[in-house]
């Protein structure tokens, strides 16, 4: 084995390639499920001989009530992908029953809440009971096969109950994050044409109350379709009660056994809908299928995690995110695992939180997203009090995460025994399509790495639009062939999911992100394409640019956009949240600006710097810099919904910060 742990330099490139460390090794259960010549050789096949390969993983992973005929059809250009045709199985099953009925004593979810004294253990056989008995629910409720129902909760095991509860009867759900507005919800119930509404009294997240009854009532005043909401008692609190539609939960599912039949799909039908923010401002509802969809959760889980029967994942995620429910519900269940189900934030009640966690419940693999990442390493490492010994795999989500952040991870959080697992996905490819294999692939601070099975990326130049070969080329990322766990259209509305990802380059599946190929064929992501200033002919990632002003002692986090300028073409503002024990002045705004013209050069160097004491995120990390745009641009009366946001009063202070910003020049 290799000396794990031991950074590799090359000195040609400068980059750190890190082993695995040996430590992993010494802590596995077995040992991992591949060599990295096992990968290379697996791959290859992947690629050259599709139909044989992913035959055989859905064969083994899947449970098939009527076997599959034709391994794949149809092509990107013509927009018909099918996968796994004649072929019928249950989601549900899959996730639950079979590993119920070999096992029901297994441990399935371990549900850590708010308060850090509550919570407790679902086994694979409750789970199967409590899931038939809310299926029965929702057939009594009118659901039928294909029938969309909406969930609108917390972070509770009832949220997984709910989920394969509908799919058990062959219905779709239809996730909306429990932190969205009434508007946002109303706007993907009427595209959805939920009938049912499934939700709790209220919720509670870092020791405050949400109150999810009452954003959905508020919702539901023009969504006349809904005919029920099923109320689930998470604080027991009185809640407005609409007499004849809304139902509790603990009622409804009493009247019922624990046993009842799970419906048999076609691979295609149908599995959810899970709504993404639209460039036009109209949410997208992006549609994932039965077969494929499952089985790149579960290869995905087995490969990318390294996961081994007793192990216990551990997604700080919400359901109501991809991440959620790739790899929160499906990836672990369908490969028989207990997963965490974690209700409250990492900050409460203290900056150790996570820690507690996965000391407490032995968590082996860990994913997160560098955004509570960041924050943790701000909050400082004596935070970090417990050995966390079972822990081997570390895993990153969402956006690509900083060199020192990477590192921070791995030596304090790690302890350099854990392999850094850094992903790249979409909602839209349904599973990771870049990352590296736990156990397997030597990593580099930074990097996605290398593709996953059946995934053949190509960098795009997007000026001739042609692909580059070879290694040491930046572009734009596209993947050349259909893969099994990519969504299939956008609801009612394929023309849109054309345009948006199949048209844009004809023959390819189009990500909407920059990237580079190095010269280890390993991949960088560089961020979303429309976050690209281009200033004076140059074209800046963004990320670039803000890589750059991170590397400045005093900066925590930092967002780049580009303002329309009449001789420049655009030009460079920089957001900047300050770490602790550095003020705002003007020499502060003067060096970082100095920082980005020595790291990149004179031409990349911001016109602005605004010191923010946080920037506008999504609950998942994400920085929307759509607002940060339209407030330099003057359009602060069209920000749109902005309750999406983990704390929408950022906003305001970044207003008034722009306006003294701008005033004090």
């Amino acid at each position: 084995m290799p000396e794990g742990g031991v950074p590799v330099v090359s000195e040609a490139h400068n980059v750190v390639t890190y082993q695995v460390p040996s430590k992993y090794y010494e802590k596995h259960p077995t040992k991992p499920h591949l060599t990295l010549e096992e990968y290379k050789i697996q791959y290859r096949e992947s690629i050259e001989n599709p139909d044989k390969f992913w035959g055989e993983k859905a064969r083994e992973l899947l449970h098939w009530d009527i076997p599959f005929r034709t391994v794949r059809n149809g092509s990107f250009e013509h927009g018909d992908i099918s996968w796994f045709l004649e072929g019928r199985l249950n989601a549900c099953y899959n996730c639950v029953d079979r590993h119920a009925f070999k096992d029901p004593e297994r441990p399935a979810i371990i549900y850590e809440a708010d308060e850090p004294s509550e919570g407790r253990v679902i086994t694979y056989g409750e789970l199967l009971r409590e899931v038939c008995k809310l299926a029965f629910v929702l057939r009594q409720m009118g659901v039928r096969k294909g029938d969309t129902v909406a969930i609108y909760m917390p972070m509770i095991p009832e949220a997984l109950v709910a989920f394969l509860a509908i799919v058990r009867i062959g219905a779709v759900h239809s996730v909306v994050f429990a932190g969205f507005s009434a508007e946002s919800l109303r706007d993907r119930v009427l595209d959805a044409r939920s009938k049912v509404v499934i939700t709790t009294d209220e919720g509670k997240r870092g020791g405050k109350v949400i109150g999810t009854k009452r954003i959905v009532d508020d919702a539901l005043k023009q969504c006349p379709e809904v005919k029920n909401v099923l109320v689930f008692r998470r604080t027991k609190s009185e809640v407005p009660w609409t007499q004849g539609r809304d139902h509790w939960w603990d009622e409804e599912v009493n009247k019922y056994p624990g046993y009842c039949p799970p419906t048999l799909m076609d691979s295609e039908d149908p599995l959810f809908l899970l709504y993404t923010s639209g460039s036009t401002g109209k949410p997208k509802g992006v549609m994932h299928t039965t077969a494929g969809y499952l089985l790149g959760a579960a290869m995905t889980g087995k490969y990318t995690f390294d996961l081994h029967p007793g192990d216990k994942m551990g997604t700080a995620g919400d359901v109501g995110w991809i991440t959620g429910h790739t790899y929160v519900v499906y990836a672990p269940l369908l490969l028989g695992v207990s997963t965490l189900v974690f209700e409250g934030t990492p900050a409460y009640p203290d900056f150790s939180r996570y820690w507690d966690i996965i000391e407490k419940h032995g968590i082996t693999q860990f994913y997160v997203a560098p955004t509570a990442l960041r924050l943790l390493k701000r909050a400082g490492d004596h935070h970090i009090n417990k050995q966390m010994k079972t822990l081997r795999v570390l895993g990153s989500v969402g956006e690509p995460i900083a060199e020192d952040v990477w590192k921070w991870y791995h030596e304090k959080v790690g302890r350099e025994e854990c392999h850094v697992v850094d992903t790249y996905w979409q909602t839209e490819t349904g599973s990771h399509v870049i990352a590296p294999m736990a156990g397997v692939t030597p990593t580099k601070p930074g990097s996605a790495t290398l593709p996953f099975f059946g995934i053949e990326p190509a960098i795009i130049d997007p000026v001739s639009k042609d692909e580059l070969h070879g290694n040491d080329v930046e572009g734009i990322l596209a993947i050349k062939k259909p893969w099994p766990s990519m969504a299939r259209t956008v609801w009612a509305s394929h023309q849109r999911f054309m345009e948006t990802y199949l048209d844009v380059y004809k023959g390819y599946y189009y990500t909407g992100d920059g990237a580079g190929r190095d010269h280890e064929g390993y991949y960088w992501i560089r961020g979303r394409v429309d976050d690209v200033v281009n200033v004076s002919g140059h074209r800046l990632s963004t990320a670039e640019i803000e890589a750059a002003l991170i590397h400045h002692e005093a900066v925590a986090e930092a967002a780049v956009v580009g303002i329309a300028d009449e001789l420049t073409g655009q030009t460079v503002n920089a957001f900047v949240s300050l770490k602790d024990g550095f003020e705002n002045s003007s020499e502060m705004r003067k060096s970082l600006t100095l920082q980005v013209r020595k790291s990149i050069g004179p031409f990349a160097a911001p016109k602005a710097v605004y010191v923010v004491s946080d920037l506008p995120k999504t609950r998942s990390g994400k920085i929307m810099r759509r607002i940060l745009r339209k407030i330099l641009s003057g359009e602060e009366d069209q920000l749109g919904d902005i309750s999406t946001l983990s704390d929408p009063s950022v906003v305001d202070a970044i207003i008034k910060t722009v306006h003294e910003t701008s005033g004090s020049k």
